[in-house]
């Protein structure tokens, strides 16, 4: 009888760990701010920040706001880093533009990589993200 008490918790013990062992899907959902592009070691390092963290939370949620002058980090003109942009972007990661920077700055939707999905304000966005529960990072240096 000892014997089969032992082995009952051995085998409860066994499917308790098994159950919490299983990875669960992620409960991270994170919106980034990206502004400043003009210099090309920011582009980078974002980009660098993004996959370390899709790597490390594959299954989290992420969107990028861009605006003001981060447009040119997904202009293929302006950008070096198009090819993290898009590997990213198939990895889940969302890249929003503000539609008011596009005409404060006259840049067309032609002018940005097809990847990208716009928003009318960049930073409505990135407080309608917060009141939604989304964690709030600024992207870059």
């Amino acid at each position: 009888m000892k014997n089969l008490n032992l082995i009952t918790l051995i085998l409860i013990g066994l499917f308790t760990v098994s159950a919490f062992a299983q990875k669960r899907p992620s409960k991270h959902k994170i919106v980034f701010q990206f502004t400043n592009a003009n210099d090309t070691l920011q582009q980078k390092a974002f980009a660098n920040q993004l996959k370390n963290l899709t790597d490390h939370w594959p299954k989290a949620k992420y969107e990028v706001v861009i605006y003001n002058m981060g447009l040119e980090f997904v202009m293929p003109t302006k950008s070096k880093h198009i090819a993290a942009i898009r590997a990213l972007h198939t990895k889940g990661v969302h890249f929003v533009v503000c539609e008011n920077t596009m005409k404060n700055r006259k840049i067309t939707k032609e002018q940005l990589i097809p990847e990208v999905e716009y928003v009318p304000a960049g930073i409505a966005e990135i407080v309608e993200k917060q009141e939604q529960g989304w964690s709030y990072i600024k992207g870059g240096f």
